[in-house]
């Protein structure tokens, strides 16, 4: 009988490698150079922090990862499939299958309820309407908010709201997590709660999570590697010992 692969195990399988990665850009007569020849391998259930200013490139590369964006050169290679060769109907179900993402300013619809908004991934995957209202209440449940399924976004806290926006991101069960500044419209004991789930599901799920942030301590307590970028460049690579760990 055929096992499941551990986690430990999957860690030693490399889920994103780019090679070369760059995004130009032409501003009138100048071109910003956004990534320029960033390459890098990050292993699946990896929990990888991109650090850097304002500018640096760390959110261009995530743009990139998330099929958001296309290369001007070089490749960005997730789970073996090279993005820049995906068609626009590919991408969308690559970003619907494998990635999951939670942004800054959290993109809730605010017209919906928390249920419909962490549903709507499901209803573009077009999965019938009572194994979605399941799943969205499974991934409620995981993140603390069943109690509040009817309410919508404007009537929920800043931490409620990602967790509705990190449930909405997981609902799919994706391989890859991807979050940018999750924590930065937050106080500092709400973004610890939302640091602590995203490292659980990191730990628990073995799911691979790459982190767009401009915080260092952030990424010294939570992630295991931290890459640091400036001015579209790879700069510094680094393995990281996370200051507290998750309980199991």
């Amino acid at each position: 009988m055929t096992t499941a692969p551990t986690i430990s195990a999957a860690r030693e399988t490399v889920a994103i490698r780019s090679e070369n990665l760059c995004r130009h850009y032409r501003m009138g007569e100048n071109i910003i150079r956004a990534v320029d020849g960033v390459s890098l391998e990050i292993h699946a259930g990896e929990f990888v922090a991109l650090l850097g200013s304002s500018g640096s490139g760390k959110s261009s590369i995530l743009n990139l990862i998330a099929g958001l964006d296309r290369p001007t050169a070089g490749s960005v290679i997730v789970q073996e499939r090279d993005l820049a060769k995906l068609s626009r109907e590919e991408l969308a179900k690559y970003r619907l299958h494998v990635v999951g993402m939670v942004f800054q300013s959290f993109n809730l619809i605010p017209s919906m309820t928390i249920a419909e908004n962490v549903e709507l991934p499901l209803r573009f995957a077009e999965v019938e309407r009572g194994r979605r209202e399941a799943m969205a209440l499974e991934a409620l449940d995981r993140v603390g908010l069943r109690a509040r399924i009817h309410h919508r976004p404007t009537e929920l806290s800043g931490g409620e709201q990602q967790r509705a926006a990190l449930a909405r991101a997981l609902i799919n069960r994706p391989q890859l997590l991807l979050a940018d500044e999750p924590t930065g419209n937050l106080d500092s004991h709400t973004g610890t709660e939302i640091m602590d789930l995203i490292r659980e599901f990191n730990q628990q799920m073995g799911m691979t999570v790459v982190m767009v942030t401009h915080e260092r301590a952030l990424a010294e307590r939570y992630a295991q590697r931290m890459i640091s970028l400036a001015d579209g460049k790879l700069v510094d690579d680094r393995p990281n010992s996370p200051i507290a760990e998750a309980r199991p």
